[in-house]
């Protein structure tokens, strides 16, 4: 078979691992590489990610990216409202790639667009219809961990009656300043991680709001709201993390929870604890994924480790081009598509 060609935008945390995947996979084609740091621009895509030339050059030039001929695009730059800027920007960008006769799929939420109301799902698909090309959401959660698996797991229920799910990530190990401190708000202090955190706390309520309506969508249950609560945990010592030093008094860790309730009483769960350094914060729970299912029967699964969050989001993303390619036009959410998997990644002894 021919190989599927690929656009990369944007090479941050989680589109390097995917660079990486795109460049070494036999069925992948480099097509482009779309960046955002200056100091990228007219660097081969290879050697920005340690591997040998591979004769294609990082570019900041939208047009450019726009007129390649691809089949796919892997879109996993910051979101735009990560930082107070507007949703609508992402939505306008998807469009253009879409309308351009790329398929997309995109790391920035978009995993049930329904969400955000008829008018973007109307947006989305026109431009789909003109581009003949699909969009797909994905990422390690939302996008695996707070939807896919929670609806696998309730193919063995014959009696639903509270789906919860939480995330605890340990960031001592991220670079990013503008993604632990500018975005999470780590390191800083209470008064001024109030104000910080604002345009976060809007955009993690988007993101769950879509995971906890696909879940119950699915499951033809109809919410009457989803409800939002967000705390956060002062540093008692000093310490370091890859991003910077903690001080005491300075946030150090932060806890949200994200529940779709009807009449009053939660359905449905999502919780997630961000840890500057899990050994220095032992509020909440330990680094790990779990999911409860009450009903009949009560079902638990714990995830104790994933070693690589961001690579995993990224080859999500990546181990769904195949399907995404050959799926009809239009939005497709994990419940259209065929379950992601690592074929082609196996390395055998």
């Amino acid at each position: 078979m021919p190989r599927l060609r690929v656009v990369q935008w944007a090479t941050g945390a989680v589109g390097g691992y995917a660079l990486r995947s795109v460049i070494t996979r036999p069925e992948f084609e480099l097509a482009g590489v779309l960046v955002y740091d200056p100091d990228k621009v007219g660097v081969d895509a290879g050697s920005l990610i340690g591997l040998d030339p591979v004769g294609v050059t990082c570019t900041d030039d939208v047009e450019q990216i726009l007129s390649l001929d691809a089949d796919c695009v892997l879109h996993m730059p910051l979101p735009a409202s990560y930082f107070g800027g507007d949703h609508a920007t992402d939505v306008e960008t998807i469009c253009a790639l879409l309308s351009s006769g790329k398929n997309v799929i995109t790391t920035t939420g978009f995993v049930y667009p329904a969400a955000y109301g008829p008018g973007v799902v109307e947006r989305l698909e026109a431009a789909c219809a003109e581009g003949g090309t699909t969009l797909h959401g994905t990422g390690i959660n939302p996008g695996f961990v707070s939807d896919l698996l929670p609806l696998a797991l309730t193919g063995l229920s014959s009696r639903l009656d509270h789906i919860y799910v939480r995330e605890s990530s340990d960031y001592r190990g991220h670079p990013s300043r503008q993604i632990v401190t500018d975005l999470i708000g780590f390191t800083r202090s209470a008064k001024d991680y109030a104000a910080a955190v604002r345009p976060f706390r809007a955009f993690q309520r988007a993101l769950f709001a879509e995971s906890v309506q696909l879940v119950t969508t699915a499951l033809n249950v109809r919410l009457d709201e989803i409800e939002e609560s967000d705390e956060f945990e002062l540093a008692t010592e000093e310490f370091e993390i890859a991003a910077g030093t903690v001080l005491p008094d300075t946030v150090c860790a932060s806890r949200w929870t994200f529940s779709g309730l009807i009449r009053g009483r939660p359905f449905m769960t999502v919780e997630c604890v961000y840890k500057a350094d899990a050994t220095k914060v032992r509020r909440w729970a330990d680094p790990g994924f779990a999911i409860h299912i009450e009903g009949r029967p009560t079902i638990a699964l714990t995830i104790d480790e994933v070693s690589h969050g961001l690579a995993g989001a990224a080859a999500h993303a990546v181990n769904s081009i195949t399907s995404v390619c050959a799926a009809p036009p239009g939005i497709r959410t994990m419940l259209d598509l065929p379950l992601a998997i690592g074929r082609g990644t196996a390395r055998l002894a």
